[in-house]
C-alpha cells in the first residue's frame, strides 16, 4: 500500500508521516516548492503519475483569530482550492480511500455542548472564521458527495483544537497555544513580570495532541465500512476527533506559565476577541469504536515546549 500524505509538513501530516513510518508503511510526498495543491493541473499530472492507493489530506492554510481575520479571502480561496483539486485528481487516478481533515470550527458558533456530528449546518457560523469554516464544509461535502455518486470511500475527520511538535509558533498568525507559549517564554527568557493574553480568559477549549490525532485518523482509515458506517443513511460524513474535556483560556495560561517556568502577573486584555464561548467536541461515536486520546494536557503542553525549545532560535 502506497499512501500519499498532503501537508506532509505541517503538525498534524509530519505526525501521521512519523506513524505511517512506524508501521513500515511506504509514503508519497510533496512539498509546496515540488507541487502547489493550489494548481488544478499539476495536482492531475502528479495523481496520475503517482496513482496512490490512499491520499490523507492534512494540507491547508491554517491560522489564529488573528489571521484569520486578516486574510479572510486566503483562507476560503486557498482551503477551497487544495479540496477540490486533490479529492477530485485522486477520484480521476482511481484512488478509492481518502482521509479529510477538518476542524471543529465548522460547527455553528451556538452550537449545544459539547457538539456532536449532527450540528453541522444547523446555526450561523462564529464570524472570526466563517471563511476558513466554510471551506472545511465543502471539504466535507465534497467527499460525501463523491461516496454518494461514485461509491468511493472517502472519509472524513473533525479534529478539536491541536498542539504539538511541528505547530507554527509566530507571534501573531499561530493558535492560541503556540501564540502563548512563546510569549511565556520570551517574558522568562528577558526577565519580564508580566504576559499578556488576548480576550477575557473565559472561553473554553478542547485541545488534542497531535500524536493523538495521528493515531485517531489511522485508526479511522482502518475501520471497516461496517464500523464506520459508510452504509448508513443518512451516510456518515465525518467523526470527532477529541478528548471530551475543556479547560477555560485562564487555566490553559496558568498551565503554560507553570511549563515554561513563568512566576509573574497574567493579564487579560479584554479590548481582544474571544471567538466562540466553548468549543468541546462530542467524541462519544468514536469511543465507542475503540478510540480514546491518551496525552494529559499538561504532559502535552511540557512536550511541546521541549520540541520548542530544540528546534527555536528562542533557545534559552
Amino acid at each position: 500500500m502506497r499512501v500519499y500524505v498532503a501537508g506532509h509538513r505541517g503538525m498534524v501530516g509530519s505526525a501521521i508521516l512519523r506513524r505511517l513510518a512506524a508501521d513500515g508503511v511506504e509514503t508519497i510526498t510533496r512539498s509546496h516548492a515540488e507541487l502547489d495543491l493550489t494548481d488544478q493541473s499539476a495536482v492531475a499530472s502528479f495523481m496520475q503519475a503517482e496513482r496512490p492507493d490512499v491520499v490523507i489530506l492534512a494540507a491547508a492554510k491554517v491560522g489564529g483569530i488573528h489571521a484569520n481575520n486578516t486574510y479572510p479571502a486566503d483562507f476560503i480561496y486557498e482551503n477551497l482550492m487544495i479540496e477540490a483539486n486533490v479529492i477530485h485528481q485522486a477520484f480521476r487516478a482511481g484512488v478509492e480511500r481518502l482521509l479529510f481533515l477538518g476542524s471543529s470550527c465548522i460547527y455553528p458558533r451556538e452550537a449545544p455542548q459539547p457538539m456532536a456530528e449532527g450540528a453541522l449546518l444547523t446555526g450561523p457560523l462564529e464570524p472570526t472564521n466563517e471563511p476558513y469554516a466554510i471551506a472545511k464544509i465543502a471539504g466535507i461535502k465534497l467527499c460525501e458527495s463523491y461516496n454518494r455518486q461514485y461509491g468511493t470511500d472517502y472519509r472524513s475527520v473533525m479534529p478539536t483544537n491541536l498542539y504539538g511538535p511541528g505547530d507554527n509558533f509566530h507571534p501573531e498568525n499561530s493558535h492560541v497555544i503556540p501564540a502563548m507559549l512563546r510569549r511565556f517564554h520570551e517574558a522568562v527568557r528577558y526577565g519580564k513580570d508580566e504576559v499578556v493574553v488576548w480576550g477575557s480568559g473565559t472561553p473554553r477549549r478542547e485541545f488534542l495532541h497531535v500524536d493523538d490525532m495521528a493515531e485517531a485518523s489511522l485508526f479511522i482509515m482502518d475501520l471497516n465500512a461496517a464500523t464506520y458506517g459508510a452504509n448508513t443513511q443518512p451516510m456518515l460524513s465525518h467523526i470527532n476527533v477529541g478528548t471530551g474535556e475543556d479547560v477555560s483560556i485562564a487555566e490553559l495560561a496558568t498551565l503554560l506559565a507553570e511549563v515554561t517556568g513563568f512566576r509573574g502577573r497574567i493579564v487579560f486584555d479584554r479590548t481582544k476577541p474571544d471567538g466562540a464561548p466553548r468549543k468541546l467536541m462530542d467524541v462519544s461515536r468514536l469511543a465507542a469504536m475503540g478510540c480514546r486520546a491518551g496525552i494529559r494536557l499538561r504532559d502535552g503542553l511540557a512536550d511541546t515546549y521541549q520540541w520548542f525549545l530544540e528546534t527555536s532560535e528562542f533557545r534559552t
